[in-house]
């Protein structure tokens, strides 16, 4: 299988063991180039991981005071000049900061590490969708998100703020071919189980006294791939009502999530 890559630690216990991480690096998205998150939740959560590498922070006057010890080292702009950096339209609550990438680390680190739930992620390509499945992942006890290099989004400032610190402790896992990351998770005693609205068993009978999951939900509208369907272990459902045909993805991931939670 071609080397898979990782991007932040699998859980906040486990941090010592990858050192440093990082994903590809972000696209640009401001005059100063990548690297640049923004609103509370994620800049506090990034200046907070001891891996990361700060290059800039600006803040506001009224943001400094949020911030403690670290707002002595903010560069003191408006507002207006805060948003200049930035995105057009990005909600950076007068606080955002630029990052230097993160180092790699590879999928076989994560199974290495033992981490018991994953999900793995077939095109998901809408960068809030993205942020909402980090942010699940980071409630319900997951350690990473399996994504492909190509056809899914880089981690950016947008991501950031929709996971609201999420990023910082699930692992992001950047793989060439999901299809032959799943058939390395089945390998290593992962049950990876496929949601679907074919799938003959609901999530919870699925997931019922497995003790490694890998859940692999596709993008909206497509679903799974068919390759990638056909590399899970089982393919599952998550029953809901029949006037609804179906769930936004991040909805449908932290049902699957709880529910992994609760079967483990």
């Amino acid at each position: 299988m071609s080397k898979s890559r990782a991007r932040n630690h699998p859980n906040s216990q486990q941090r010592g063991k990858f050192g440093g991480r990082r994903s590809r690096p972000d696209k640009p998205t401001g005059p100063n180039g990548a690297g640049w998150l923004w609103g509370h939740h994620a800049v506090e959560g990034a200046l907070a991981n001891p891996n990361r590498r700060l290059k800039r922070l600006v803040a506001s006057r009224a943001a400094m005071s949020r911030l403690g010890p670290a707002g002595k080292t903010a560069e003191d702009l408006s507002p207006a000049e805060i948003g200049d950096l930035l995105p057009p339209g990005a909600v950076h609550q007068g606080l955002a900061a630029q990052f230097e990438a993160l180092s790699d680390v590879a999928l076989e680190d994560l199974i290495a590490a033992d981490t018991p739930r994953l999900a793995v992620l077939d095109q998901v390509s809408d960068p809030h969708n993205l942020g909402a499945i980090f942010r699940s992942a980071a409630a319900f006890g997951f350690g990473g998100l399996v994504l492909q290099t190509r056809n899914a989004p880089p981690i950016t400032g947008i991501v950031a703020k929709s996971a609201a610190g999420a990023i910082e402790t699930v692992a992001e896992c950047r793989v060439v071919n999901i299809s032959r990351a799943l058939d390395t998770l089945n390998a290593a005693g992962y049950h990876t189980v496929g949601l679907a609205g074919s799938g003959r068993a609901n999530i919870r009978q699925a997931l019922s006294g497995a003790a490694k999951v890998a859940i692999a939900l596709g993008a909206e509208g497509p679903g799974l791939r068919p390759g990638v369907a056909k590399a899970c272990a089982e393919l599952a459902h998550i029953p809901i009502d029949p006037a609804m045909e179906s769930l936004n993805v991040s909805n449908a991931a932290a049902i699957a999530f709880y529910e992994a939670r609760e079967a483990h």
